[in-house]
């Protein structure tokens, strides 16, 4: 008995003494996704909302690496967006209080480290003001860069995403933690937060600030054997001194470049080959230049001796193809032209804006005004973000439901893009009207899906490089006076991408250290796909699946994250798609259609049809749903089964007149004649109401 004791009296000093010794553990992608709750973190606090309050102390000094970025790229611009104080800011930093920044340097940041209100996660307080479009994804992983949680910003904000505006202020809850006894018995004074940006090399990264890679990676809780690490999330450096400016950098690679992947940790043999390998490259490389040169020159002195023979003297040819394109082909050359821009000038937006007045504001900081002698109407879009990757893309995009962008103006640190107005706003605006301000027919409906998937297949299929939109979402699409969408807000927009497979290293001591696809998650709830969500796999795929979150709003009116009874919310697409698996989906479907679309007493045929077309689109396997291509084509058969509808009602019609006709003929007697008129009036107000709902529809 007393053996049993005090076995078990060891397994709990034991498990006390691995708790004194746990550090933070790392969050993975988890920490950019922006639904955890402590609901599903029943085994205690979540690594992906913040870093667990388990320091020795409750509160201490703590850092953070900030890399500058458009509009973050000064003591004052950075402390105002951290809280940090701007003396501290310039004193560690090495600078005065005035200096600008190159951009992608880092900056340290010392921040006031805490437990929160709840106890479980250590803190940093910082706030933020809104600019139109933005979203917690963004705000977590563009402007603070991994510094802060999505989930952590819908925990400390009460505002549902969806009712983000422009403008509003933002308590953003920053990463850092407090060593722990066992650290601080190892010398650890201060725990730096370090953001993780495409490009990094983590063992580079402990070498810049004296710390190894074992300990570097036991403090985040990374296995040596299989240390995967995401884009936008954040690792912890233990110091035993504040850190130098002379330990940071400044990055070679742009701060929004996605679509770099993890640098592996280069081995030992690596490193030993490279000289080799890069002397043989560029030897190869000089030879093959100078082969290309040869043959070029041959063949031009050929064309021209045999053109001086074939051409009048003096002509200048131009050189022709000697190949055919193929329509498609064609239309992917006619992509790739960019359009020039107008350069607007500030004097000249602010009078077409009435100097942003509030009669002109549109929605947040979106405003219409008239320009020029023509009175052109256009709409202006203020930003202090850094637009010119977003104006990079528009201006390569000519296709009539894309929005057009006319010209852009950069004033001071605001940018404003002059797009073409669209009369009718965005498409959530227009399903939000009351039923006497709206269009309710199928086939408005019809024309506004169609268009986005001619807009998004264009984009996947007919640019080079293809481009995901990766922001497919009612409140971006936008309709102009005749209710044809245009798809906007290409802020988020980026090529297509696929997974890597990065091969591995062996390290000195035999373990396998992977080198991972770096992932960077954004999109609004509701609408982001499975597996970019999981993974930050960016295809077209989840284009198609936001796309089928979009056709369903059509189909429903309603929101794509709804509220029930008991006060939680579920996803439109989740309940459409539990719906179409089950029983009876006619009538359960029937709960969720748009009433102004009942008027059809064929409505349930149309709707179930178009719920299996947005549902194909929700699976969650991407492989398996369409393609843009595939899904265009199946709209226009829709909009032509319309059409057919009305063809059957018309020869119905033709029928029945044919018939009265006939009747007629008999009517002998002026009984018989009153009968005949009697059922001809019914006949014909049927006849009219047929007709009014083929017009509306068809």
């Amino acid at each position: 008995m007393i053996q049993i004791i005090l076995f078990n009296l060891f397994l709990v000093l034991n498990l006390l003494n691995l708790g004194a010794n746990c550090q933070q553990n790392y969050s993975g992608s988890q920490s950019q996704r922006c639904d955890i709750d402590n609901h599903e973190s029943v085994t205690g606090p979540s690594p992906a909302i913040l870093y667990t309050c388990n320091g020795q102390k409750r509160f201490c000094q703590s850092y953070l690496i900030f890399k500058t970025q458009p509009f973050f790229d000064s003591i004052r611009t950075i402390s105002k967006l951290t809280l940090a104080s701007p003396e501290e800011l310039a004193r560690l930093n090495n600078v005065e209080k005035t200096k600008s920044f190159p951009l992608n340097k880092e900056v340290i940041v010392p921040v006031n480290c805490s437990c929160g209100a709840d106890q479980y996660y250590y803190q940093a307080n910082a706030t933020v003001i809104l600019n139109e479009n933005d979203t917690y994804s963004t705000i977590a992983n563009d402007v603070f860069q991994g510094l802060s949680a999505c989930t952590s910003l819908v925990r400390a904000n009460s505002h549902e995403e969806h009712a983000l505006q422009g403008g509003m202020e933002l308590k953003v809850p920053l990463r850092c933690a407090c060593p722990t006894r066992n650290q601080t018995r190892n010398g650890t004074k201060y725990l730096l937060t370090y953001p993780i940006s495409s490009g990094d090399d983590i063992e580079k990264i402990g070498e810049r600030f004296n710390v190894t890679l074992k300990n570097l990676l036991f403090a985040n809780g990374i296995s040596e054997h299989n240390p995967t690490i995401f884009f936008k999330t954040t690792i912890l450096i233990p110091l035993s001194t504040q850190p130098l400016s002379s330990q940071t950098t400044v990055h070679n690679k742009s701060y929004d470049d996605h679509k770099t992947p993890f640098s592996s940790f280069p081995s030992k043999e690596t490193k030993s080959k490279k000289k080799f390998y890069a002397i043989f490259g560029i030897t190869a490389g000089c030879s093959l230049l100078v082969l290309c040169v040869v043959i070029v020159a041959a063949v031009w002195v050929y064309k021209s001796k045999r053109s001086s023979s074939s051409s009048p003297k003096g002509l200048l040819l131009l050189p022709t193809r000697t190949t055919t394109m193929s329509p498609e082909d064609l239309r992917v050359e006619i992509a790739s032209f960019e359009r020039g821009l107008q350069r607007f000038g500030i004097e000249e937006i602010r009078k077409a804006t009435e100097n942003f007045s509030s009669e002109n504001q549109i929605v947040g900081s979106i405003y219409h005004g008239v320009f020029g002698k023509g009175h052109i109407t256009l709409a202006v879009k203020k930003t202090k973000r850094d637009v010119s990757r977003e104006v990079n893309i528009l201006k390569k995009l000519n296709h009539f439901n894309l929005i057009k962008l006319e010209g852009i103006c950069k004033n001071r640190e605001f940018s404003y893009l002059v797009f073409e107005y669209m009369e009718n706003g965005s498409l959530r605006e227009w399903l939000s009207k009351n039923d006497q301000e709206k269009d309710w027919s199928w086939n408005t409906r019809i024309q506004i899906a169609l268009d986005i998937a001619h807009g998004l297949n264009y984009l996947h299929s007919f640019t080079k490089p293809a481009y995901v939109h990766k922001n497919i979402k009612s409140s971006n699409i936008l309709l102009n006076r005749d209710k044809r969408a245009k798809i906007a807000n290409f802020g988020l927009a980026g090529p297509a991408t696929d997974q890597v497979n990065i091969p591995s290293r062996r390290s000195s001591s035999h373990s396998d250290f992977p080198r991972t696809t770096t992932a960077h998650v954004v999109g609004t709830r509701g609408y982001v796909a499975p597996e970019y969500l999981a993974n930050g796999i960016s295809t077209p795929k989840i284009d198609v699946y936001a796309f089928g979150v979009v056709v369903l709003e059509l189909l429903s009116g309603k929101n794509a994250v709804i509220g029930k009874e008991n006060g939680r919310q579920v996803l439109l697409s989740k309940t459409i798609v539990e719906i179409m698996e089950g029983d009876d989906e006619a009538n359960k479907l029937d709960m969720f259609i748009d009433h102004g679309l009942k008027e059809d007493h064929r409505y349930v045929e149309f709707a179930i049809r178009v719920a299996k077309l947005s549902v194909a689109c929700l699976n969650p396997e991407p492989e398996t749903r369409p393609t843009m291509g595939d899904l265009t084509l199946k709209c226009e058969e829709s909009s032509h089964s319309r059409m057919r509808s009305f063809i059957n009602v018309y020869s119905s019609l033709e029928g029945r007149v044919s018939n009265i006709r006939k009747r007629f003929s008999f009517c002998t007697n002026d009984e018989d004649k009153w009968w005949f008129a009697r059922e001809m009036k019914e006949f014909l107000e049927e006849f009219e109401e047929e007709i009014k709902v083929c017009v509306e529809t068809c």
